[in-house]
Order: structure tokens, then C-alpha cells, then sequence
């Protein structure tokens, strides 16, 4: 039986009254089935996250501005990536550079990443009622000043001076406290789960085709320099990264992608996001059947509960904090790490060099 060159994973977590995303407020969809408002963290940012985690040097990134002299706008255009894949965040991030008059290069990443979502519909999503939120600075009036204008016919007008705002406060019988109110906001609270496909055949391997190429010329004979191995794959002749840069990555890897966290998420919302378990297997399905979440019949109205089922054919790594929430579990304090073991036997093991 031929061994997958895939491997798949995924994580349970529980998350609590949190918010994944703070830009416009928590990010959410609609299921279909229960009509329930499911919070989500994107997979690009799952894969950020991931990325950081790393803890490995990252290339550095050009950002490209266009200022008009006659308006004196700047207009940000496309930021630029080196391509260069001996930085691991390229390696394994993937990438792509297009510029007028220069041929496009592009890298597919080997890690496909899901969004972090609820195990199911009725075990996760967004809380209610909604919060009003308060930037306040009340503590210390003088220190922060209050800005007033005069409102004519709808636009702002002049500033007012101290002596004019003073006067309006006391004959109206006003306050102008330093505090803004941001209405309407969300958190989330439950199981939570994301699954990752890693693509061994491409994990380390990166394509010399010259008809869509992934390097630049001047690149590709770095990577030589560096002694990248020529070798060849199911999608043609390739470079592989040396043995022992390999196993540098995917030290740091198997660690990102199991110990990952949201940390661009403001104060207020930061939630451990603990690991409940993990499934590993070369199956997608059966990762899929070890985690999962299934409803109940016995009841009045529609409940689920959270499965971890040892019966599948995917390892599990269940640590201590699954007995909070799913009723038979027992964990252990070392399950991260055997986990994370695992994930760094399983990415040694694969033949980078002779796959064909």
C-alpha cells in the first residue's frame, strides 16, 4: 500500500469570550443548516499565526507607494517579496511577485489551512446580547484635551476657544467627557477546531520549471551555492533544501503548527485558546470522524455534544483540559509534545530527494 504524501491535522480548542478579529469587529457566517451565526478566525489568519510562531528569521518584505505630484497623494501599490525560499517563511508561506516588464514568479504554499470555526453549529459561535465598548481617559482630564468645532449648516466650522467652550458648557449645563462609546460589538465562546494539509511533496522541494517558475534565475543559483539539492518530483525538476536545514524547519514547524495563537487581537479579548486535542493522520476523512461533533436525539430541543473518538484510524494527543468539555476524556499533561514528536517523525521520514 502506498504511503500518502499527505499529512493532516486537527486541532480542538476551546475559545472564551474572545474576539479573532478586531478590524471591523468579530467575523462571522451564517450555517445553512441551523441558521446559527458561526464566529470564525480567516485561514489567512491561522496561517499568520502559524507563520510567526515559527520563531525563525523572516525575509524582508518591500512596500511600494506612488505619490502623485499634482494631487500629492501617496497610493500604496503591491508589496514585493524577495521569493527567496532559504527564508522559511517563503518556504513554506508561498509567494508571488509580478512587475511590468519582468516575467511573474509563484510559489504555492505546501500547507493548506482551514479557517478556525466551530466544531459545530450548536458548540460554538457568537455571544448575546452585544456590548457597548468605552475608550475612556476620564481619569485624567487635563492631561488629555477635547477638540470642539462649531457645526454650520451640517459642516464643520471653526474651533472654539477655551473661554467660548466654557461658556457654552456652563450655560447649556453640559459635560464633554474624554470618552468615546463603540457600539454593538460581539465575542465568541465555545469548541473551536481547524484543520491544516501539509503537501510533503512540495514541503521542501521547490520547482525549476522555467515555463511557471518559482525562482528567479539569480535565486536559483543561490540556492546551489547553498547546496540545494537537483532532484526530481511528480511535477518535474526541482530543489531540494539540505538535510540539515530541513531538520531545522521542521523542528520549528511541527511547534508552530500545534502551538500556534491569535495575538493581534486587542487586550481585552485575549483568550488562551487551550488545546483540547489533536488528530494526525493521512487521512482527511479520519480526522474528521476523531473530532467531531454529533447531535442528540434525546432531547426537546436540537443539543450536540463534542466526540473525541479513539476508534478511528487517526492518533489522538488528548490533553487534561478535554475532560472540561467532552464527558469520558482523559488527557494527558504530555499530549502537546507527543503530538508535535509525531508531526517532526512524520516530515523526517518522507524521501524529499528520491521521490521518483
Amino acid at each position: 500500500m502506498k504511503t500518502s504524501p499527505f499529512i493532516y491535522l486537527r486541532g480542538l480548542r476551546h475559545a472564551e469570550h474572545t474576539v479573532f478579529a478586531v478590524n471591523d469587529g468579530q467575523k462571522y457566517f451564517t450555517d445553512p443548516q441551523f441558521g446559527r451565526r458561526m464566529a470564525y478566525s480567516s485561514g489567512q489568519q491561522v496561517k499568520r499565526s502559524i507563520i510567526e510562531a515559527l520563531n525563525l528569521p523572516f525575509a524582508a518584505i518591500t512596500f511600494n507607494w506612488e505619490i502623485d505630484k499634482k494631487d500629492k497623494k501617496a497610493n500604496q501599490k503591491e508589496p514585493h517579496s524577495p521569493c527567496d525560499p532559504t527564508f522559511a517563511d517563503q518556504l513554506l508561506g508561498g509567494y508571488m511577485k509580478a512587475e511590468s516588464g519582468s516575467f511573474t514568479v509563484k510559489r504555492r504554499s505546501p500547507l493548506s489551512i482551514s479557517a478556525m470555526r466551530p466544531l459545530h453549529p450548536l458548540l460554538g459561535g457568537i455571544e448575546y446580547p452585544t456590548e457597548n465598548l468605552t475608550f475612556d481617559r476620564t481619569s485624567h482630564p487635563e492631561h488629555h484635551r477635547v477638540n470642539v468645532y462649531w457645526l454650520e449648516n451640517g459642516k464643520r466650522g471653526a474651533k472654539l476657544e477655551d473661554n467660548e467652550l466654557s461658556e457654552w458648557l456652563t450655560t447649556n449645563k453640559r459635560s464633554l467627557p474624554n470618552r468615546a462609546f463603540i457600539q454593538d460589538q460581539t465575542r465568541a465562546s465555545g469548541l473551536f477546531v481547524y484543520d491544516i494539509a501539509i503537501d510533503l511533496r512540495t514541503l521542501f522541494c521547490v520547482s525549476t520549471n522555467k515555463l511557471e517558475p518559482e525562482l528567479f534565475p539569480h535565486i536559483e543559483e543561490k540556492l546551489k551555492e547553498q547546496g540545494w539539492i537537483e532532484s526530481q518530483n511528480v511535477f518535474g525538476k526541482c530543489l531540494v533544501c539540505p538535510l540539515e536545514k530541513r531538520k531545522e524547519i521542521i523542528s520549528s514547524l511541527a511547534h508552530s503548527l500545534i502551538n500556534w495563537r491569535i495575538t493581534s487581537n486587542q487586550a481585552r479579548t485575549f483568550s488562551l485558546m487551550e488545546t483540547v486535542a489533536i488528530a494526525i493522520s493521512d487521512n482527511a476523512n479520519q480526522i474528521a470522524y476523531a473530532i467531531r461533533g454529533d447531535l442528540r436525539e434525546d432531547t426537546e430541543r436540537q443539543q450536540a455534544i463534542p466526540k473525541i473518538d479513539e476508534t478511528t484510524r487517526a492518533e489522538l494527543f488528548i490533553t487534561p483540559i478535554a475532560s472540561s468539555y467532552v464527558a469520558g476524556s482523559i488527557g494527558s499533561a504530555d499530549a502537546i509534545d507527543k503530538a508535535e514528536e509525531r508531526l517532526v517523525e512524520l516530515m523526517l521520514n518522507f524521501d524529499y530527494e528520491h521521490q521518483l
